[in-house]
């Protein structure tokens, strides 16, 4: 062998070997991710977003950790996930808000501003009303609001919120003005159900879970839920479209995303791995355990219910005057 093609051997060799001791590419995930939540620690949305970290977690074998950005109304906490850095370890929930703070002009932050990944939760509006009140049914109610315009209250959140908006949605269904119904601010639904069955109120559209503990009481009743489906806790409250033949329906929702620019292959294992903590026992009776209803899509699902979602409450905002 020639002193030159030794040589070139020997590189040749080198070469190889060099190769051969390169990194291979870690598989997604590999090291701790960020879960990033727009709402404060404690309530619905961070109760659910830890069980989805807890098993995520189980499921990923590395670190998912909570972390709460709050203010401005969720608009701190949207605008931080969607700008996040889009490497695939930082990724978390949003909420219906999403669908109403751009139409306010707070920001410029909208539904198509992330990589859906999957709905998980999704609670209807519920029509709650005294339990001693003269209308025990829904065409009642509406009956009432006709012959009393003005004169009818509701509350339940404040102005423009989730709960308002539901209640408007409702009443434009029934080709009623909205603002035929004052709406009274409220710092949440738990405050407005103790109004309502003090008599203070007349109207409060919330979830049913919210309601159960007046309802059992036997001081509030629910007339019906605003979703297509009757909610197996409470199989005797009609749909409204079986109790008044609306189809309008409105659910407080909870859904994953990631920035824009996710990789592909943490996309693909984010959503599979989603499906699987949403299919989990643990999730399921957890959910149920606390009156929450889960509801699954998958990341083409999602986009598609946030885009209807968006362009109905964009149009109930402007009903209102609310849009910006």
């Amino acid at each position: 062998m020639t002193r030159s093609l030794r040589a070139l051997c020997v590189a040749l060799l080198f070469a190889v070997a060099s190769l051969v001791s390169l990194p291979a590419h870690a598989a997604f995930p590999d090291r701790p991710i960020t879960l990033i939540v727009p709402w404060a620690a404690g309530g619905g949305t961070d109760q659910v977003a830890r069980k989805i970290a807890q098993l995520l977690e189980a499921d990923f074998k590395v670190p998912v950790n909570v972390v709460n950005r709050i203010g401005g109304n969720g608009v701190i906490g949207h605008t931080a996930l969607a700008t996040a850095p889009a490497d695939g370890y930082t990724f978390g929930m949003i909420t219906i808000e999403i669908n109403m703070m751009h139409w306010m002009k707070l920001t410029e932050v909208n539904h198509q501003s992330y990589v859906p990944l999957a709905l998980m939760n999704a609670d209807p509006a519920g029509i709650q009303i005294r339990a001693n009140a003269p209308y025990k049914s829904v065409p009642e109610l509406i009956e009432a609001i006709r012959a009393n315009p003005g004169k009818l209250k509701a509350s339940g959140t404040g102005v423009g919120g989730g709960w308002h908006l539901a209640l408007a949605g409702m009443l434009r269904s029934f080709n009623i003005d909205p603002k035929t119904v004052p709406w009274v601010p409220a710092t949440g639904a738990a405050a407005a159900l103790l109004d309502l069955a003090a008599g203070g109120l007349d109207i409060v559209p919330s979830s049913i879970p919210e309601a159960t503990a007046l309802v059992s009481a036997g001081r509030v009743r629910s007339l019906a839920v605003m979703s297509e489906k009757r909610n197996p806790a409470i199989p005797d409250v009609p749909t409204l479209k079986e109790a008044a033949g609306s189809d309008w329906t409105m659910a407080l929702w909870r859904g994953m995303v990631g920035p824009k620019g996710m990789p592909a292959e943490a996309v693909t294992k984010y959503r599979e791995a989603l499906k699987r903590v949403y299919e989990h026992k643990d999730f399921q009776d957890f959910m149920a355990a606390r009156g929450f209803t889960p509801v699954w899509a998958d990341g083409d699902g999602f986009a598609a219910f946030m885009a209807k979602d968006n362009r109905e409450i964009g149009e109930v905002m402007t009903a209102l005057g609310l849009r910006s």
